[in-house]
């Protein structure tokens, strides 16, 4: 801001030599307007001035339009005569319609009218002409059925590329010119956050625009900001599932971040992703889109990519319906995740439903097993089960449970079989069958089977379970039936470290929850009932990750209640409410849990921390919350007889680390007083350098503005008065 020049007015020699000293490095007769060359000014160069930038963090390459982005070449294309041509230019049009509208398709002949073997064609938009090479690229499966859609007959398939990718390919100079080395960069702890000294957690929240991350300290009953951010991501954030990546989504694609600051780690390119599920050990990531047909007789396709996580090269690309992709799921939905990882330290298999075709060319539903990391069909071919409707991996080892319906007088059953073998290690036949749901046990230790019967006159059903003890020699079976075979099953849970599970059950808006374990007193397998607790207003349990503890969630229409649950000793330690609380969920300690009211409600948008106990420690406020999630931890190293002699010697080991908590506490607290000490230093410091600054800008001031300088600083404020003049009444004539 330049000083104002008064008519006539020159500055003294003394008040150009005060603007040398209070603007050190700037030309001759600054600030004062006229006195001096604007081109000379001097900028400071980290200041962003107040404005803020959408620039991404790294530079990124200008990309310029060509104005050929809808223009694609199609090679693998027959030779035709001149009669043909027309006829097959209508084919080839056809086959590139399923990616959208085509405007023309030129196809070069030679002297003679024969065709050369490729053709350009340009589409309305360039979405379409990325679509259609996206295709192109997808690897065919032999005997895929529908047949791949650039397969144009038994010998000849399409392959599109863009025209713009030829011409900048073609642009590459032949001779080698070696890339500047890069200087290395030391990659960030991405498992600092696991080595707190106060042993908290982290969770991320997502409110309006904003994306934090917090530590949640239960002890001194409050959240310590990590990283905040607006417009962080466009749709919702997601952890991984050891909680060494936070990931975002945005039009573009998806990005990952992690290490002391959350800074970006890297991006994966997807355009319009809509979903995203990492493998277990975060290896892979498979990304989802989707597109709506662009006329009512087309059907609308879907996209999956799958990416490597740490080099964010994309291995494969799965295209095509959407009917094609949502196998065994109601009303031709989607049910996520389409690609199933399977469990274990290796992430080496994943598995989606698929179709094939038979001896008698029927279609025939199978499951697709695919290697990583080159992602094709595990042995050249599907896995062939007739009849099959769903599976689901075991979560510690390559082995899937596969339900197969019942079909030409054939019962339908149940099947596990091992990979890459493919050696079926257990099978049972089912009768009578509505309705199947396969639940793992967290660990992997058992299989539940829910099975929904029909009865003798087919007018109802009833429900039970076959729980299959995987660890145990040739895999025994348990059939697990309720006391009163018409309750209605609400809801199963197993309890992530332990042998019981809890069955939610009953007609009526009060159910009752059962608890069963699969040990007896002597460890022998047995489903054993526990305890019964009726007329319970819940309509969702959550056993904590350690196990021992359950909460009871009235979620929806019981307005939050909450109860805390023992499962050892059988008997509740609090009852509480969250009122309109939408979501629960356990920090992956077990120590505390969240309850949240997120943005499905428009009012008492929030969360609280609780302990295990069901004391509540804090509650949070956030307007528009639309996510509450706690950040996953790494699992630990130590064996299982370790973890079971620290259950049993806890109260020994809680009062050693209960005393250096208290000291770790006491040193933080007198850290943040040695802080602030610090920074009231430093400011004062800073104040007594500047006090001859603060005494020289003050004489200039002076100077400047004379005698208005007495009046300080002042605003203008009007008023309005109204005053009555006069009044009259007069009678009224209508």
């Amino acid at each position: 801001f330049f000083f104002p020049r008064m008519p006539g007015y020159q500055p003294s020699p003394q008040e150009l030599e005060i603007a040398r000293e209070l603007f050190p490095g700037q030309p001759d007769g600054f600030p004062f307007a006229g006195g001096f060359d604007p081109s000379r000014v001097r900028l400071p160069g980290d200041d962003d001035m107040g404005i803020e930038s959408n620039d991404d963090e790294a530079m990124e390459e200008l990309q310029t339009e060509t104005g050929f982005g809808s223009v694609i070449v199609v090679t693998g294309l027959p030779v035709v005569p001149q009669e043909k041509h027309e006829k097959l230019t209508a084919v080839v049009t056809k086959v590139l319609s399923q990616w959208g509208p085509v405007r023309e398709v030129n196809m070069p002949k030679d002297a003679s009218g024969t065709s050369k073997g490729y053709a350009f064609a340009e589409y309305d938009q360039p979405d379409a002409a990325q679509r259609a090479r996206a295709a192109s690229q997808v690897p065919e499966v032999p005997n895929q059925q529908p047949a791949h859609p650039c397969r144009l007959d038994r010998n000849h398939r399409l392959v599109i590329n863009l025209f713009d990718d030829i011409d900048k390919y073609a642009k590459v100079s032949d001779t080698y010119v070696a890339p500047e080395p890069k200087e290395f960069k030391p990659q960030e702890d991405l498992f600092s956050w696991m080595l707190d000294k106060l042993g908290r957690d982290q969770f991320v929240i997502r409110a309006g625009p904003e994306v934090m991350v917090a530590w949640n300290d239960g002890k001194r009953q409050r959240l310590d900001e990590v990283a905040k951010r607006n417009n962080w991501t466009e749709t919702f954030v997601q952890w991984s599932p050891m909680g060494t990546y936070m990931t975002t989504l945005h039009r573009q694609g998806a990005a990952i971040w992690g290490g002391p600051d959350m800074g970006r780690l890297n991006k994966y390119e997807h355009q319009g992703i809509r979903l995203l599920e990492f493998s277990p050990n975060e290896r892979y990531l498979v990304t989802y889109s989707s597109q709506e047909p662009t006329r009512p007789t087309d059907h609308a396709t879907v996209s999956f990519l799958v990416h490597d996580v740490r080099s964010a090269r994309k291995l494969r690309v799965f295209e095509g319906t959407a009917e094609e992709y949502s196998l065994g799921s109601a009303a031709g939905a989607i049910k996520w995740p389409v690609f199933k990882w399977a469990g274990g330290k290796e992430d080496m298999f994943c598995a989606r439903m698929g179709r094939v075709r038979t001896a008698d060319n029927q279609a025939a539903a199978a499951i697709l097993v695919y290697q990583a990391p080159e992602m094709k069909l595990l042995d050249g071919k599907p896995l062939k089960m007739d009849g099959v409707q769903d599976f689901e991996w075991s979560p510690s080892e390559p082995i899937l449970a596969a339900y197969t319906a019942e079909q030409n007088q054939m019962p339908a059953r149940i099947a596990l079989v091992k990979l890459p073998e493919r050696t079926e290690v257990r099978q049972k036949n089912l009768f009578s069958v509505s309705d199947v749901r396969i639940f793992w046990h967290p660990q992997g230790d058992y299989l539940a089977v829910k099975v929904d019967r029909y009865t003798k006159t087919k007018k109802s059903t009833y429900t039970g379970f076959e729980i299959f003890s995987v660890r145990d020699k040739d895999i025994p079976m348990e059939v697990m039936e309720l006391p009163n075979k018409g309750d209605k099953v609400v809801g199963f849970a197993w309890e992530p470290k332990g042998h019981r599970f809890a069955v939610l059950h009953g007609e009526g808006p009060k159910p009752n929850i059962s608890f069963y374990s699969m040990r007896d007193e002597k460890g022998r397998l047995v489903v054993k009932h526990l305890h019964t607790m009726t007329q319970k207003s819940c309509t969702n349990v959550y056993w904590s990750p350690q196990g021992r503890y359950i909460v009871l969630a009235g979620l929806k229409n019981f307005n939050g209640q909450l109860e805390f649950y023992n499962v050892d000793e059988m008997e509740v330690m609090a009852a509480a409410e969250h009122f309109m609380a939408t979501d629960v969920e356990w920090d992956p300690t077990g120590r505390y849990i969240a309850t949240s009211v997120t943005s499905v409600h428009q009012m008492e948008n929030g969360f609280n921390l609780w302990s295990f106990q069901g004391k509540l420690l804090y509650t949070t406020a956030k307007e528009r919350l639309f996510q509450f999630s706690w950040r996953p931890r790494l699992p630990t190293l130590l064996p299982a007889e370790k973890e079971a002699e620290i259950n049993k010697n806890l109260k020994a080991y809680s009062k050693k680390y209960d005393e250096e908590d208290e000291q770790l506490l006491m040193q933080a607290d007198q850290d943040v007083l040695q802080e602030r000490q610090r920074m009231q230093d430093e400011w004062d410091a800073y104040s007594a350098r500047r006090a001859e600054y603060k005494k020289l800008l003050d004489g200039f001031r002076r100077t400047m503005y004379g005698d208005r300088y007495s009046e300080g600083e002042f605003k203008m404020e009007s008023s309005t008065v109204e005053q009555v003049v006069d009044v009259k009444e007069e009678p009224y004539k209508a």
